[in-house]
């Protein structure tokens, strides 16, 4: 930095990243007077800071230096771009103090908007002093924590762009807004119960039984009796009741029509969790993260809650797991002060309806749902579902990326066109690409439905407006039938320069998976085994157990499972006893299972059977997912699917209580046994074929082997030997292909890498033949990574081409 007049510089900074609503400016103030420097900082329209300062250049430096090191919590700088000026002279009125001074909307760098958080310890505590202007407040918050994406409607982030624009400050906190020592200085959330948002409990006719702290009273007793409640947070509503109570758990199903779908739950404390779930070391601290994610657990042998009977049975049927968070508002730990129980707390909304957001949409759409609903008036700018973790490996993994992530940008790896990319039809989200980096949308749901399609359509809006960004390039799935894919096309229609019908980039399903998970790691090309229930093939059969050679804009199919049938296609998804038609060679026992397990009778599964071997309205599959399923009915674990991936979760639950028996494997040049310490050989060996020129596990000739080592050993071992047959198998293909190749890394996603022991034998095994691993860690394996990915591959596609791809050819990526 160069000297100027008597050691003073005038500097202008542009800083980037996190540095909207977190607190960000009131923390340049005070470091800025703490150094003596005079000036101004400003947020931007872009989400970014502009800091104008002058002083030696010995405080500059100290300044930046605490800039660049020592944020505030919730900030995150990503640059600062410096430009000297001409030093200022002392007559000069916008250098005689620093202020922090009005936004403006034009562009000063690229920022980010800050996602939500739980409320901290300080605000906490101010909820529970009985001195404290915030005492009983649900909605209290400060600089370092609170609603933030949910609230904000545009940028630059101040009150009047928020939805808190309808609550003016009261005398008590424009003092605190307005004091520099305050950790509410600049607080655009800053609230109290003189001037901020009011919460009142409803009957179930929508009647207002009780206000602010009383409404929080009477919720607790109502939820105490056994009541179903509506509780609207902060970004979204959830539907609530008292975990133990077996009554008003059964209620709730019955009334949702979610008869078997594991609830979350939602705990006072990690000694509560503790009562009921294993929470080991590198769970803690997800379940305690400021995020407060929702934290996949292995349940206890036996519950100290309630010992008189299984009553997590009735929360996760048939599960070993069970979804915990802790609470995260003001709210929640208001309520806990009265309840000695774990809530459930799931999403409130019907099947195909998004998470209700307003008291209108609550009565409209579960009034026979609810006795009660508790309530607020302020506005809720973004749905944001609670994010959903799991530790796999020891390390996390996402089943859900949403609420306390969202929008935090994830890596593009390279710069190129802005692409908007709408995901796939199952646990959908949307991606925007700019620059150098990807926003990735809240979780939207199943997008099979005029109300999720909306609420799709209402996210790619706001993170449009919100990152000021206009796509050039639209991606979607390359199943034609998908609703996302319609919407695609009318996006595609939509941008500059079309002009009559065009299409957007197709990108098949599992090259975005396997696209996605490379992005993320940086890596170019690996040999990427690609697990999920259902993707769309460019041959027109539904692929799901693919051993892929990719790179970001390319794959080549290598290996994968032999491909087989579901008789009556998504009936066969339902009930997957239809599947072992397709696996079983046994006529009577096929039609026996069929019969037994489905709604057919004897004759009619004798039709279905025979519909499979003629491969009449039976798409073929080589489905993983479907795989896993086929295996669930033959162990009579789970013999319909009522929610989305149940008989193959069912299954894992049952093999976590088992052990893989040791199997051979006769694939050239990996013949053997995986494990030689094994306590048993199941005296199996698992063939492979060739299949199009390409090394495939024998599907069904390892069902049939599966279905023989049932009558000798336990449902859990079988379970646990079934899903160790296919990670290995899978494995040993990648591992084949990889050294034909030499390609150093191998990796493994798509939503069957959720499942633990089918991850980590994969990783086992090829990193025992001294490979390189990648695993998801930023990005959800499932169908919630897949708009991420196919930005990736937009992007390499476009810039491979040098320019934008033309938008009237029909491409297939």
């Amino acid at each position: 930095m160069t000297d100027h007049n008597d050691g003073r510089v005038h500097i202008e900074l542009t800083v980037t990243g996190v540095v909207q609503a977190v607190g960000f400016r009131p923390f340049v103030y005070r470091r800025a007077t703490a150094h003596d420097l005079v000036g101004t900082v400003r947020n931007t329209g872009d989400a970014g800071v502009k800091i104008s300062i002058a002083g030696t250049v010995e405080d500059v430096e100290a300044f930046i230096d605490d800039v660049r090191e020592r944020p505030p919590p919730l900030a995150v700088v990503e640059s600062i771009d410096i430009e000297t000026h001409e030093p200022v002279d002392d007559s000069n009125d916008r250098f005689q103090t620093f202020e922090i001074v009005s936004s403006t909307q034009g562009d000063g760098g690229s920022g980010t908007i800050p996602p939500d958080t739980g409320i901290c310890d300080g605000c906490l505590e101010d909820v529970h002093d009985l001195n404290s202007r915030y005492y009983k407040y649900w909605a209290t918050s400060c600089v370092d924590c609170g609603p933030r994406y949910t609230v904000i409607e545009s940028l630059p982030y101040d009150r009047p762009t928020t939805t808190m624009e309808s609550f003016p400050l009261c005398e008590g906190c424009n003092k605190e807004y307005t004091d520099p020592g305050d950790r509410r200085y600049h607080a655009q959330t800053i609230a109290c119960p003189a001037c901020g948002p009011s919460l009142s409990l409803l009957s179930d006719d929508r009647t207002e039984l009780a206000t602010g702290t009383d409404a929080v009273t009477a919720a607790g007793y109502r939820l105490n009796a056994g009541e179903i409640l509506a509780i609207k947070g902060i970004g979204g509503t959830h539907l609530a009741c008292r975990a133990t109570d077996q009554d008003a758990v059964s209620d709730l199903r019955e009334r949702t029509g979610r008869p078997e779908k594991p609830f979350a739950l939602m705990a006072k404390s990690v000694e509560q969790v503790e009562q009921f779930a294993r929470v080991g070391q590198e769970e803690r601290p997800w379940l305690t993260d400021v995020r407060r994610p929702i934290v996949v657990l292995e349940t206890l042998g036996g519950s100290a809650l309630n010992r008189d009977r299984d009553w997590l049975g009735d929360v996760a049927p048939g599960l070993h797991t069970v979804g915990v968070m802790l609470p995260y508002a003001g709210l929640h730990h208001l309520l806990f002060d009265q309840l000695d129980e774990p809530l459930v707390m799931t999403s409130a909304n019907l099947p195909g309806k998004p998470m209700a957001l307003s008291t209108e949409v609550i009565y409209e759409e579960l009034a026979d749902v609810i006795d009660a609903a508790v309530v607020h008036d302020r506005e809720i700018a973004a749905r944001c579902d609670d994010s959903v973790v799991r530790v796999v490996d020891n390390s996390r993994r996402f089943l859900r990326r949403s609420r306390g992530w969202v929008p935090r940008p994830l890596p593009r790896q390279e710069t190129g066109p802005a692409v908007l990319a709408l995901g796939a039809e199952f646990d959908t989200t949307v991606a925007l690409a700019r620059e150098d980096e990807v926003v990735l949308s809240q979780h939207l749901g199943d997008v099979d439905g005029p109300g999720t399609e909306a609420f799709l359509e209402q996210a790619i809006a706001h993170l449009k407006e919100l990152f000021r960004t206009d796509p050039a390039i639209i991606a979607c799935d390359l199943h034609p039938e998908f609703v996302t894919s319609r919407l695609a096309t009318s996006y595609a229609s939509d941008l500059p320069g079309a002009s009559g019908p065009t299409n957007p980039i197709q990108v098949q399903h599992h090259h975005a998976h396997a696209a996605g998970l490379l992005a993320e790691h940086d890596c170019d090309r690996a040999v990427v085994i690609t697990i999920d229930g259902t993707g769309y093939g460019p041959d027109g059969t539904v692929w799901g157990g693919e051993v892929l050679d990719v790179t970001r804009n390319s794959f080549e199919r290598v290996g994968g499972l032999e491909p087989f049938r579901l008789p009556g296609g998504e009936a066969a998804v339902r009930y997957p006893a239809r599947t072992l038609a397709s696996l079983l060679n046994d006529a009577e026992r096929v039609d026996e299972l069929i019969a037994d397990q489905t709604p057919l009778s004897q004759t009619e599964a004798t039709t279905v059977r025979k519909s499979a071997e003629a491969g009449v309205n039976a798409p073929l599959t080589s489905s993983a997912g479907r795989y896993l399923d086929a295996i669930s009915a033959l162990l009579e674990v789970c013999t319909e699917r009522t929610y989305q991936g149940e008989p193959a979760i069912k299954l894992e639950s049952t093999a976590a209580s088992g052990t893989p028996l040791s199997l051979e494997h006769e694939l050239e040049g990996n013949t053997g046994h995986c494990y030689r310490d094994a306590d048993k050989y199941a005296g199996m060996t698992v063939t492979y074929a060739l299949y199009d020129d390409r090394p495939v596990i024998e599907t069904s000739r390892l069902v049939r082997h599966i279905d023989r080592l049932h009558t000798s050993y336990s449902t859990a071992t079988v379970a646990a030997t079934a899903q160790a047959a296919l990670a290995e198998g899978l494995a040993l293909i990648a591992i084949q292909a990889a050294r034909e190749r030499a390609v150093p890394w191998i990796g493994v996603t798509g939503g069957v890498a959720h499942n633990v022991a089918i991850s980590r034998r994969i990783r086992d095994v090829v990193e025992d033949r001294n490979f390189r691993f990648l695993s998801p860690d930023q990005i959800p394996p499932g169908d919630a990574g897949i708009s991420y990915g196919q930005t990736v591959v937009a992007t390499a596609q476009a810039n491979a081409r040098g320019e934008l791809p033309v938008l009237n050819s029909n491409r297939v990526y």
